[in-house]
């Protein structure tokens, strides 16, 4: 059993090696051997959190034999464990679901070099989640800034070139800004390790001396990766992101890359900063009432939205903002609320990323509403996906949503603040009918022919071969040729597609299941 405590270190340092290894492979090479590592990793990745979970403490690895503060070290609790099984789970399910878009966006030739950056990203997920140093959490911020845009830019129009340029600038910005806090933390305990570092800064709390810099470097850290993440108002780079990027990199980028810099933010203000101190530099309240104008702005955005891409994109804002909300209530319950909302938002937003390409495929390849009437009697499966995806964003009881904001209204109520009770409960209300009325819009537009049926419309769509097709909407012998998919086509994209719902609903009946390991995992970073 000892051997599994390998298994972080592993994990990282072979998902770099493919990612040169998918270099050499070709396309449908590369894409079989991530999805075959992608499930190692799985694999891997769960017998870690069942060892932590046994065991009842964390471990550490240590990475030579150098004293603090050149140390470094990977660190493995249930908490970490289990992050990393939901990013990893929903990277391998994203892979293979957007497997048919990838043939159709990206170039054959370059297919290879999509799932090579697909590993490099894996190592960065992975080393930001475990990692126990946070100037290593910075080198791999650098790696996964890197490889997000390489995700956006592989697909070679227009809108995703200056969607890529405008992510790579905010994010260095916030990559900037983070390494100014750690220069800053740096030289104020002299340490680069949480642990000791995390002594040295009780130490300044207790005397009041050097409490000026410490605020400014919690101050410039939380900024950083509050600008990389998307929290208000910082969150105006998602729609073109995710909305033109390949289904697998929206998929990727919305569910889990924001949530890693969120759960590596979590990690410094608990393991570094710890609550006492934060609280002193009144972080929590700053975070909770953006988190608010985030859940509230979010929606008003995605309401105004005339595509469906789009839409799900401002979503995102919106339910980054019930996680910031959760680290500004604090306290047990408060964190717990946040990193389930983190779990409950990456199986989710995945499948409705996934879902909607699929609608517009059989739509003309169009993403706006007005063409999308009818979409899910044309892709049933797609239709399926997204109406329970949508559900869950709602807050539909047996969805991970509804656990969600059951979990922030009793950190709400546990926070001892009535203020911020009230505050907690009519942004949750107010949230919920703003995400029921663009959700339930779109459900009804994707399953409505409309009074008279889909009117006849001829639209000329290319297709993967670079032909031409003429497609007559309203014609149904065309609507079922058009976007037909073979049976091993459809059982690649439907089987991961059911493993998101599958853990969705998990979430949703067996929550006390994920809450009690959260809570483990937070006590352990104590």
């Amino acid at each position: 059993m000892e051997f599994i405590r390998n298994f972080p270190l592993f994990s990282i340092v072979l998902s770099l090696f493919s990612g040169v290894l998918c270099t050499m492979l070709k396309g449908r090479h590369a894409k079989n051997y991530t999805a075959a590592f992608e499930g190692l990793l799985i694999a891997m990745t769960a017998a870690v959190l069942i060892y932590t979970n046994k065991e009842g403490a964390s471990f550490t690895y240590v990475m030579g034999e150098f004293p603090a503060p050149w140390g470094n070290e990977i660190r493995a609790g249930v908490l970490e464990a289990l992050i990393a099984l939901i990013f990893l789970t929903v990277v391998f399910c994203s892979v293979l679901a957007g497997w048919r878009f990838l043939q159709i966006d990206v170039d054959e030739s370059k297919l290879n070099l999509y799932f090579s950056i697909i590993n490099l990203l894996t190592a960065a997920l992975l080393a930001m989640t475990y990692t126990n140093d946070i100037f290593t959490g910075y080198v791999f911020i650098e790696i996964l800034t890197l490889t997000s845009c390489g995700l956006i830019v592989v697909r070679e129009i227009g809108r995703t070139t200056l969607a890529a340029i405008r992510y790579m600038i905010l994010n260095l910005v916030g990559s900037g800004l983070f390494l100014l806090g750690v220069v800053l933390l740096y030289d104020i305990t002299g340490h680069l390790l949480m642990v000791p570092m995390h002594e040295k800064i009780l130490l300044i709390a207790e005397s009041g001396v050097g409490m000026q810099p410490l605020t400014l470097a919690v101050g410039v850290i939380t900024i950083g990766l509050g600008i990389k993440s998307g929290l208000f108002p910082f969150y105006l780079w998602m729609p073109d992101t995710y909305g033109w990027s390949t289904p697998s990199s929206g998929a990727i980028l919305s569910a889990v890359v924001s949530k890693c810099y969120i759960f590596l933010l979590i990690k410094i203000y608990l393991r570094v900063i710890g609550t006492e101190v934060l609280g002193m530099v009144h972080v929590p309240r700053i975070l909770f009432v953006l988190g608010i104008f985030g859940m509230v702005f979010g929606s008003l955005s995605a309401i105004r939205k005339k595509s469906i891409n789009r839409m799900i994109a401002f979503s995102s804002a919106a339910q980054i903002g019930y996680i910031y909300m959760g680290i500004g209530l604090g306290g047990v319950f408060g964190y717990t609320a946040a990193i389930f909302q983190i779990i409950a938002h990456c199986v989710t937003k995945s499948l409705l990323f996934l879902a909607s390409p699929r609608l517009a495929e059989v739509s003309g390849d169009s993403l706006l509403f007005k063409n999308l009437q009818g979409s899910a009697f044309r892709a049933k499966w797609a239709g399926g996906f997204f109406i329970f995806g949508s559900l869950s964003m709602i807050g539909i009881p047996i969805f991970a949503g509804f656990t969600s904001k059951l979990l922030f209204g009793l950190a709400g109520a546990d926070c001892g603040q009535t203020s911020k009770f009230i505050l907690t409960m009519l942004a949750l209300a107010v949230s919920s009918v703003l995400n029921a009325l663009y959700f339930i819009r779109t459900v009804i537009r994707i399953y409505s022919r409309g009074e008279s049926g889909m009117k006849e419309s001829v639209v000329i769509v290319p297709t993967a071969e670079g032909k031409i097709r003429t497609i007559r909407h309203g014609a149904e012998d065309d609507e079922k040729k058009y976007g037909a998919w073979s049976l091993s086509q459809q059982l690649t994209y439907v089987l991961p597609c059911l493993i998101l719902l599958a853990v969705n609903l998990m979430l949703g009946l067996f929550a006390w299941v994920f809450v009690d390991l959260i809570e483990r995992g937070l006590l352990m970073f104590f």
